[in-house]
């Protein structure tokens, strides 16, 4: 699973998605209701970070983003994401800083300790677009065998309409086949399906396959944007 800073857009900011008075024109039609929302993961609806982690297995922060940056780095960890197991990734890394080995070990023994739990505003609004009969779906940049533990340990991800996984797939964000994917096997129209990500480029690309994406601020902000555009939240 991957996870970005959230970017710093203003609540209050209107989604591109709403066309101000001045934009439109009698003659244009309004915009197609949104009939599926499609939901990141990491960032999004679990406060994954692995700093949780390793804040309780070294003492200095320095020393933690050293270790992050050098040898459980983004890339290493993106590599289980698009399908590597996590035996492999720990042999692979471990060969290389055998020194780290009971660290890097860590990172897949104890995956569970980098979340800090659900990130509770979004998961209120899921639960009201559930409630209404909205469908929603996830599509996440997450590894295999750990979606099956995050399944297990947040049952409501299990509980969701359908679910794209980079690394049962092999394909990972921003590719645009894994949003391809998400439409074909789910019958999703593109313009009536609102999909919000914590990573801007993730957006981008969703945008790009014609999705109605967002960046995602925080569970306020997506709640706003939803009603904004006609869904019962």
């Amino acid at each position: 699973m991957t996870h970005a800073d959230q970017p710093t857009a203003s609540p209050s900011q209107a989604s591109p998605s709403q066309a101000s008075p001045s934009q439109a024109s009698p003659s244009q039609p309004s915009r197609t209701s949104l009939e599926a929302v499609v939901f990141d993961v990491g960032g999004v609806l679990l406060d994954w970070n692995p700093r949780y982690l390793y804040r309780t297995l070294l003492s200095d922060e320095a020393e933690i983003e050293r270790f992050l940056a050098q040898v459980c780095t983004p890339e290493w960890n993106a590599a289980q994401d698009a399908g590597r197991t996590w035996a492999e990734g720990v042999a692979e890394l471990t060969g290389r800083f055998p020194e780290h080995r009971d660290l890097i070990q860590a990172y897949d023994e104890r995956w569970a300790e980098m979340v800090a739990g659900t990130l509770e505003e979004t998961v209120a609004v899921l639960d009201t677009l559930r409630a209404a009969g909205v469908p929603t779906y996830a599509l996440t940049n997450f590894s295999a065998e750990k979606w099956t533990v995050a399944c297990e340990q947040w049952p409501f991800l299990a509980d969701l309409d359908g679910a794209v996984v980079s690394g049962v797939e092999r394909v990972s964000k921003p590719d645009p086949a894994i949003y391809r994917l998400l439409l074909d096997r789910h019958d999703l129209t593109a313009d009536t399906t609102f999909y919000t990500d914590d990573v801007p480029v993730n957006v981008h690309a969703a945008r790009e396959v014609g999705l109605r994406a967002e960046v995602f601020v925080d569970g306020a902000t997506l709640r706003g944007q939803l009603k904004a555009a006609g869904l019962p939240v």
